[in-house]
C-alpha cells in the first residue's frame, strides 16, 4: 500500500475489453448460508414512515430491532435507523444496501443521494435502502465516548518533546477509558461481523431472499466480511474505494500515511500551477516549505485560538480525499502566508476540520470498530518506532493519524481476528478505484479482486479523490448504471477489467460565492467519517 501499482495501460483511456452480463438463473434465490442462532430467530416486520427532506421528498424511515450480541437472540437488543426511497418501476430487483463507510459513518440519506444520482430508469428498479449501523447516529444506543474530544486547541500532534507525546497519550488513555466506562455492556459488539449480521437482520426484516450491497470505503469491507459469511445472500455487490482485507486496521493506517503525503503535495504542486491566483510561487517545494513554516507558526500562537498545528492538519486532512477542497484549502493558505490574514484560515477549519456531535459519535463508532476488529500493538514503544519511520518519508499526516488512532493501545476490550474475505461463491461482483486514492490505496482494490472470484475492477488512472462513482465521472457511472440494470461487468486481459481517465483538477474559485461540483461535493460530504 505504501506505492501503487504500475499504472496501467499506458494512459488514461477507457479499455476496451469485453462485457458479460450475470445470466438470468444468477437472479434465482439461492439457499441460505449458514447462520449463528440469531439468524434463525424472529424476523422483525418494518413499518415505514415518511421522512422526506427538501432534497429527497420521497424517503422513507423505519427502524429495527436486533440482538446485540447474535449468538444471543433472547438477549438485549439494540435498535437499527433505517431510510428508504421505494422502487416506482415494474421491474424490481430487490433492496439494494448502501453505506458510506467510516466505519462511524451514516448512511440515512445517503439513500435519497444514490437513488437520485443513478440513471432514473435503474434507481425507479429498486427499493434504496439506507442504515445507521450499531452505534451510529439515529441508531441506539448511539455512541458518544467523550463529547468536545477534539475541541480546539489540542497538543501539538508532533511529539517533537517527551512532553507533548505525554499529553498526546493521556488524550488517547481517557478516551479509551471513558468508552469502557460508559459502553463496556455494549464494545464488545461494535465491530465489523456483528454489523454484518444486523445487514443479515435487515434483509430478513425486507422479506428478501437477496439483497444488492453498494458500499464506499469502510462500506467495501463490511459488504466484503457480508458476502463472506452469507454468500448466497448477495445478488450484487458494488464495491467503491476498496480497503485491503489484509492490513486492517494498524498496517492500513500507517500504509495510508504515504499516500496522503503524495495527495498533500499534489495539492501543493497544484497551488504552484495557479500562482497567478495565489501568489505563493511556481515551486511546489518552496511552497510546501511556506506550509510547514504556517504549521509551525499555528503550533505556537494558533489562530483565533482555535486552529492550532494539529486543527491545521484536520483542515487540510480532507484535500486528500477530494480535491473539490482545494481551492478553499489554497485561498486559505494564501490569505495566511500573503496577507497574515487567519479569518479564512478559521472558517476553513470550521468547514473541514471541526468536530461536532455527530463527529464526536462518528468517532466513538470508528474507534470501537476498528480495535475491535483486529489486534493493535499494546507496547506504546512499537507505535513511537512505526509512526517516526513513517514520518521520516511522509510527514504531512503521519503523527496526525497515529493520535487518531492511539486509543486502540489501550483498547479496553479483546480484539477478533480479521476477516478473511477470499470468496468463489459469489456472483460477480463490481469494485472501483482510484489509482492515487489515499484513504484506501490502490492495491486494496487489486487485492480484492483477487480475492472475489469472478469480480470485475474498474480503475480511474490518475485520479486521487476517494469515493469516484455518483462524483462526475460518466465513464464510471455507466459501468455502474450497466451493472445495476442488468448485471453486466467489464472483462478485460489485464490487472483492470475497464480503465476510466480521471476527472480534470478543480479550478480556482472565481468568486466567494462559487461552490465545487455539486455531486462531488454532496457525496464527499456524506462518506463516512475519517472516510
Amino acid at each position: 500500500m505504501r506505492q501503487r501499482a504500475a499504472v496501467l495501460c499506458g494512459a488514461a483511456v477507457i479499455a476496451a475489453g469485453t462485457v458479460t452480463a450475470v445470466p438470468a438463473e444468477a437472479s434465482a434465490p439461492h439457499p441460505a448460508s449458514a447462520a449463528p442462532p440469531a439468524s434463525t430467530s424472529r424476523a422483525a416486520k418494518l413499518s415505514w414512515k415518511k421522512c422526506g427532506t427538501a432534497d429527497y421528498p420521497t424517503l422513507q424511515c423505519a427502524s429495527l430491532s436486533v440482538p446485540l450480541d447474535h449468538a444471543r437472540p433472547d438477549g438485549k437488543r439494540i435498535t437499527l435507523a433505517l431510510s428508504r426511497i421505494p422502487h416506482t418501476a415494474e421491474k424490481y430487483q430487490g433492496p439494494l444496501l448502501v453505506n458510506p463507510g467510516g466505519p462511524g459513518g451514516s448512511g440515512l440519506t445517503l439513500a435519497g443521494f444514490v437513488a437520485s444520482s443513478l440513471p432514473a430508469e435503474v434507481a425507479a428498479q429498486y427499493d434504496v435502502i439506507g442504515f445507521d449501523p450499531r452505534g451510529v447516529g439515529k441508531s441506539k444506543p448511539a455512541l458518544n465516548c467523550r463529547p468536545g474530544h477534539f475541541d480546539p486547541v489540542r497538543p501539538d500532534s508532533l511529539p517533537a518533546t517527551p512532553a507533548v507525546e505525554k499529553a498526546n497519550l493521556a488524550r488517547a488513555k481517557s478516551f479509551a477509558e471513558a468508552c469502557g466506562e460508559k459502553y463496556s455492556d455494549v464494545l464488545p459488539y461494535i465491530d465489523t461481523v456483528s454489523a454484518a449480521r444486523d445487514v443479515d437482520a435487515i434483509r430478513r426484516a425486507l422479506g428478501e431472499e437477496r439483497i444488492n450491497y453498494f458500499g464506499y470505503s469502510y462500506g467495501t469491507y463490511l459488504g466484503a466480511v457480508y458476502a463472506k459469511l452469507h454468500p448466497n445472500r448477495v445478488r450484487r455487490l458494488v464495491l467503491d474505494s476498496v480497503v485491503d482485507p489484509t492490513g486492517v486496521w494498524y498496517d492500513a493506517n500507517l500504509h495510508q500515511d504515504h499516500v496522503f503525503n503524495d495527495r498533500h503535495r499534489a495539492f501543493l504542486a497544484w497551488i504552484a500551477e495557479h500562482d497567478t491566483t495565489y501568489g505563493l510561487g511556481t515551486d511546489p517545494e518552496r511552497i510546501e516549505g511556506a506550509w510547514y513554516a504556517m504549521r509551525t507558526a499555528l503550533a505556537k500562537q494558533p489562530a483565533d485560538g482555535k486552529v492550532g498545528a494539529s486543527e491545521l492538519e484536520d483542515t487540510f486532512i480532507p484535500g486528500g480525499y477530494y480535491n473539490g477542497y482545494w481551492p478553499y484549502l489554497a485561498e486559505a493558505f494564501a490569505a495566511y502566508v500573503n496577507d497574515r490574514s487567519t479569518d479564512p484560515l478559521v472558517e476553513a477549519y470550521e468547514n473541514f476540520g471541526a468536530v461536532d456531535a455527530s463527529g464526536d459519535n462518528g468517532y466513538s463508532v470508528y474507534t470501537a470498530v476498528e480495535c475491535r476488529d483486529a489486534g493493535w500493538p499494546r507496547d506504546w514503544d512499537d507505535w513511537r518506532d512505526d509512526n517516526w519511520d513513517v514520518y521520516e518519508k511522509a510527514p504531512f499526516m503521519a503523527w496526525n493519524n497515529a493520535w487518531y488512532n492511539a486509543p486502540c493501545a489501550f483498547w479496553p476490550t479483546e480484539s477478533r481476528q480479521p476477516v478473511d474475505v477470499t470468496n468463489h461463491e459469489l456472483p460477480p461482483a463490481l469494485l472501483f478505484q482510484a489509482t492515487g486514492d489515499a484513504a484506501t490505496p490502490y492495491e486494496g482494490g487489486v487485492t480484492v479482486h483477487r480475492l472475489l472470484r469472478g469480480s470485475s475492477l474498474v480503475v480511474e488512472e490518475g485520479g486521487g479523490n476517494h469515493g469516484i462513482t455518483l462524483s462526475g465521472n460518466s465513464c464510471l457511472d455507466k459501468h455502474l448504471a450497466a451493472y445495476l440494470a442488468d448485471g453486466t461487468v467489464p472483462r478485460g486481459d489485464s490487472e483492470a477489467d475497464a480503465v476510466c481517465p480521471a476527472l480534470p483538477a478543480p479550478k480556482p474559485l472565481e468568486s466567494k460565492a462559487a461552490s465545487t461540483s455539486s455531486r462531488g461535493s454532496t457525496l464527499h460530504g456524506l462518506l463516512g467519517f475519517r472516510g
